[in-house]
């Protein structure tokens, strides 16, 4: 049995084709799955989940799950649908409904994380650049958010 596929929407088929280091473009991640899913872990971290719509099947055409396992991806996805329905049994092998689900959670956070990427990036030309900028404010802010005592409050 072939394994399923994920699938990017068509409005941001030209956006994930963009992130990718590949035929003239000059994006920061080596391969589409690689884009997908730090754009799945980026609408997981924002909470931001959006139904597909139109599937885009030109290049990026779907891609299939075994990319996603070989490279190492299989457990954000398992973890994304776990955090989602608050039930391990989402990770069952016996039962398609359970992949499928799986599946549609993980293309969901994707497309958000996308939208995300879509409105951080606008007039952007260096993608790589504008991404590192936004990894390290994000470490920034999280960091100052620890709970440990700051001298420096008191200058």
């Amino acid at each position: 049995m072939a394994l399923p596929r994920i699938r990017i929407a068509k409005d941001k088929a030209e956006l994930v084709k963009a992130l990718v280091d590949f035929n003239g473009a000059r994006g920061p991640f080596q391969t589409y799955a690689d884009a997908i899913v730090f754009a799945a872990s980026l609408g997981a971290k924002y909470q931001k989940k959006v139904p597909l719509g139109v599937i885009s099947n030109t290049e990026p055409a779907p891609i299939s799950l075994e990319i996603f396992i070989s490279r190492g991806y299989d457990p954000v996805i398992n973890l994304l649908a776990i955090a989602q329905t608050q039930d391990t049994k989402i990770l069952s092998t016996h039962d398609s409904n359970a992949e499928e689900k799986r599946i549609q959670i993980f293309e969901e956070y994707a497309n958000g994380g996308l939208e995300k990427l879509r409105d951080e990036l606008r007039g952007t030309v260096d993608y790589t650049d504008r991404l590192l900028l936004i990894l390290s404010t994000q470490r920034v802010q999280e960091e100052s958010t620890d709970e440990e005592f700051d001298l420096s409050r008191f200058l």
